[in-house]
Parts: structure tokens; sequence; C-alpha cells
């Protein structure tokens, strides 16, 4: 394990220092003018053509490209070199978190400055950036990534798409079926994937107009209904050779780095999504009236808004956290994009998995403080909690993406634990408590280590090990930011619920694992101990957290 690998993944043996990690409070003016930019279109430009949008009105979405091209929204992430603004990752992340708020929308534009845009940007020759970048980053273009195929999803090697070099050696000729493509009809360029000589997994651009390339009517899908998602159909189509991106073979080293910052992508987007359903939950529950009474005075409705309050700062926690990592690794010399990105998979994964499960927790409670009114169509947070089932799936499921954490941490995670010292201070039980943590993942390591070592065939215990290496780095990441900002009651109190109520899921993991895996009971019973020594109320903290988040 490199030293810069082993830095990144720190947290799983001691506790970061508040200044070594990014926070939201470190935004610079510059960041928070630019989040006012993003905020200002999509209340402005979006929300009043969402409507339209999801009903397939797809010549509002190009107008809203064309818009957010105007902007520099589309550019902020590309490279100046490259025709961007190279804004940084931090810059990024903020325009995904802002730009989530338009739904639907959100999709074509995350697809376009995602998947659709970095294979090129990343991976593309001098001549394949001048020739389709221009156009992609103004949104006169738009640009859309086909890898899944009926039966090639999660196993995206599997993909059956060919592509035979032409007699004349000018082209490759493509033929094959993709299946759920984002920005699909109207799309005006494909990131295409097939294998050369059915062997050699490899990227293509696919320009919309070549012979032979047709796609499928609308899906008739759950959710996120104004995004397009059509089949691909590829039959004889020659692609110049020139526009194969990368090396023949290579094309796994693409699609598996792009689909890290997609991951990255999903986690900022989960996490804006999070915070508009809070923000109707809150908005819905001040004015309903029962029992001569708002909904927000009750009890009951007050711990879950204090929950969803604790779910998104930590999730605001850990992506900003990854997005300043990310920032910092590009500002520095590299020697291989791939491998620059590849560092970070296991974090990208980690935002991934935390942020999607907690936004699909906060919607469905928010849809709950709505009551009836929430099962209706009219009703907002309706379209939320149907548009955010998806993300559990995208860029990878969920389940693919805890056996990809676990893999690689029982190879990569030497245990080197520090002992707190600073257990006196405002935090020093939640030190102590991350601690216990550190020191049931490093047992359940090393028995992984003895006895079941194969992840892929292990999966209930890879998703055990995810869970844990997710549970550090949340707890680790909201707690360096409590330090930072300790006069901030609300990021105080919900690092003390998250560090608590984490413990404790640790605490039920092992014991499901117990026998086994083999965890000693000893270890175990100290975890127990500390969570039963805890001297915080956090029924009191709970009602104070919903004091400060209910204006």
């Amino acid at each position: 394990m490199t030293s810069s690998t082993k830095s990144l993944l720190s947290f799983l043996n001691r506790t970061s220092r508040p200044n070594d990690v990014f926070t939201v409070e470190d935004f610079t003016d510059e960041h928070l003018m630019l989040r006012q930019t993003v905020r200002k279109f999509v209340e402005r430009d979006a929300f009043p053509v969402l409507r339209l949008i999801e009903q397939k009105q797809f010549e509002e979405t190009k107008k809203l490209m064309l818009k957010a091209g105007e902007l520099g929204l589309i550019a902020a992430d590309i490279s100046e070199e490259d025709g961007g603004l190279g804004l940084g990752k931090v810059s990024a992340a903020i325009i995904a978190e802002e730009m989530a708020k338009s739904r639907s929308f959100n999709i074509t534009f995350s697809g376009q400055t995602g998947i659709g845009a970095l294979p090129i940007a990343l991976f593309g020759t001098k001549e394949q950036k001048a020739r389709y970048l221009p156009k992609l980053l103004t949104g006169e273009q738009i640009a859309a990534y086909a890898l899944t195929e009926p039966s090639a999803g999660t196993d995206a090697l599997g993909i059956k798409t060919s592509a035979v070099l032409s007699p004349c050696g000018k082209y490759y000729i493509l033929n094959g079926e993709k299946q759920w493509i984002t920005n699909s009809g109207f799309a005006d360029i494909f990131i295409v994937y097939a294998k050369v000589d059915r062997k050699h997994f490899t990227a293509f651009i696919v320009e919309a107009d070549r012979e032979g390339l047709s796609t499928g009517p609308e899906e008739n899908k759950m959710g996120l209904d104004g995004s397009s998602t059509r089949s691909l159909i590829l039959d004889q189509v020659h692609v110049p050779a020139e526009n194969v991106i990368g090396e023949i073979g290579r094309g796994h080293i693409i699609a598996f780095n792009v689909l890290n910052f997609g991951r990255h992508k999903i986690a900022l987007s989960s996490l804006g999504t999070a915070k508009r359903a809070m923000e109707l939950a809150i908005d819905y529950g001040k004015t309903r009236q029962q029992f001569n009474k708002p909904l927000t005075s009750f009890n009951l409705i007050r711990e879950k808004i204090a929950d969803m309050a604790v779910q998104t700062l930590a999730v605001e926690s850990v992506v900003y956290r990854t997005a300043g990592e990310l920032e910092e690794a590009f500002s520095e010399p590299y020697d291989s994009i791939a491998k620059l990105v590849a560092r970070f998979a296991v974090h990208c994964s980690i935002n991934k998995v935390l942020a999607t499960e907690a936004v699909w927790k906060i919607v469905d409670e928010a849809l709950q403080i709505h009551g009836g009114y929430g099962y209706m169509r009219e009703y907002e947070i309706e379209q939320l909690y149907r548009d955010v089932r998806i993300n559990r799936i995208f860029e990878g499921t969920n389940e693919i993406n805890r056996i990809l954490i676990a893999g690689h941490i029982v190879k990569e995670y030497e245990p080197a634990i520090e002992e707190e010292n600073n257990l006196n201070g405002s935090f020093g039980e939640e030190m102590q408590k991350i601690t216990m943590a550190r020191n049931i993942f490093k047992e359940l390591i090393e028995s992984a280590r003895s006895n079941k070592s194969d992840m892929n065939e292990e999966q209930e215990l890879a998703a055990a090990i995810a869970d844990m290496v997710i549970g550090l780095y949340a707890m680790d990441s909201l707690l360096a930011r409590a330090q930072k900002a300790e006069a901030d009651q609300r990021i105080k109190i919900a690092a003390k619920i998250y560090v608590h109520e984490t413990l404790q899921h640790f605490i039920r993991l092992s014991l499901y694992l117990k026998n086994y895996i083999g965890i000693g009971q000893q270890t175990i019973q100290k975890a127990q101990q500390v969570v039963a020594n805890s001297h915080d109320d956090y029924v009191g903290l709970k009602r104070q957290l919903a004091e400060i988040v209910i204006p």
C-alpha cells in the first residue's frame, strides 16, 4: 500500500485532526458565490419548467442545458487546458449538490458533466477533446453513456456488443444493444463500450447520426419522469478508428474510473435532494395544523426532523471531505489519471452507499410527515420519493459497492490503532466510542483474513465490513467538523448522536457475526459498556437539535 493510500485510509486507525479535513465551513467567498449562482439557476430557470420536463417536453431540457452552459456550470469541472473553467473538485461538488433540486433535469445535467464528458476530458486524445468538448461544455450538444446491456448490468465486463475492424482499417463496425441509456432520446454523442474481436473491452465515441444507430421508445419508469431513458441499437454502425478512447482492451480503466466520479456525484445529488426533502417536511409541518397545533410541535415529528438533520450533516461532512481530498490530489503533479482516480475508489463507494441510503430514509420520513397529502402527485415530495429510489441502483448497486469496499479494505488495511489522549474534552465520550468501533472493526478484519478471505463469496461478511468502514469514515468526518466548528451547536449535537448510534450499529453487526466469524465476546462487551456508560440524554439532544433546525 502506497503512503498516499495509507493516508486516505488513516481514519480506520486514528481520529483525524480538524484542520486536516475539508468541511463546508471552509468554503471561500468564490464557493459561496457559485452556490448562489446555481441556486438562482434552479429557482428562476429550472423550477418553472420542471413539470413540463416531467411531461417529456425535452425542448425545455435543451434550453436549460444551453443556459447552464452560458453560466459555465457544465465546464466547471473540466480543466482550462481542455477548454473548461478548472474551478476544482469542491466547486464541482457544490454544483452537483445544488443542481439536485432540479429533479429530472439534474439527471440530464449530471449525465453530461460526469459520465458523458469525462471519458473524453480525462482519457481522450487532443484531437478528440478539440472536436467534441467545446459543444458539450456549452450545452449545444448532449452526451450519453452506453455501458449497460440487457444481460450485463452490475457485471459490466460481461457486455456482448461487438466491434470488428473493417477490412480497410478505417472503421470499427459495432453491433449490439444497450439498455436504459440516460439522455439517449436527444443525445448527439454516445460513449459506447464494446468488445473488439469479442474479447477486448474498449470505449468508443459514437455520433448519433451514424447510419445504423437508433434508439427505442422512452422507458416507462417509476420516477425521474423528465429524463430520457431508451435502449440504444447498434446495427453495423461504422465508427472511425480515431474515435477509440484510450487503448484497445483498456476500456475498463475508463469505465470504472469514470464510474468512481459518478458515484461521488450521486452522493452529492443525494445530499441536495435530502436537504430539499427536509425543507419540504419542515415547511409543511409548520403550516399543517392537527389538534389545534402545527405538526412540528409534536415530539415524534420533531424526532424525525432531528434524525433527518443528523443524517444530512453526516453525509455533508463525508462528501465535502472527499471533495477536498480530490481537489488536493488533482492540484499536485501525477503520472496517471487512472491511478490517481483509483486511489479514491473506496471513498467514492463509501459516499455513494451512505448518501443514497440516507436520502431514501429522509425522503420516506418527509413523505410520512406530509401524511395522506404526501401520497398525492401534486406534492413535490411524492415525486422525490419515486425519483430517489434509483440512486441505490445507479452507478453500481449498493450491494456491489459494499463488496468492492470490503474487498479493498481486507487487502489493504494495516491495523495500527492509536489510543485517544483527549478523552476529557468536549468530545471525550465520542473519542472513546470511535476507538471502540475501531477495535471491533480490527477484530472483524483479522477474523476475516484468518477464516473467510474471499469477499465475493462471503457477502454477508463483506457487507458488515463495508458498513463499518462507512461508519468509521462518517463518524471521523463529522467529529472533525464538529471540533472545527464547535460553536455550531447543530453540528456538535449531530456528532454526539451519530457516533452513539453508529457504535450501537457496530455492536449489532458484531453480535450477528459473532458465532460465524469468531469475534471475541470481550470486545463486544467493552463496547456495550461504553454505550451503557454514556452521560448524554439522547432524547433531549434530539429535541435540542429539532429546536435549532425548525425555524
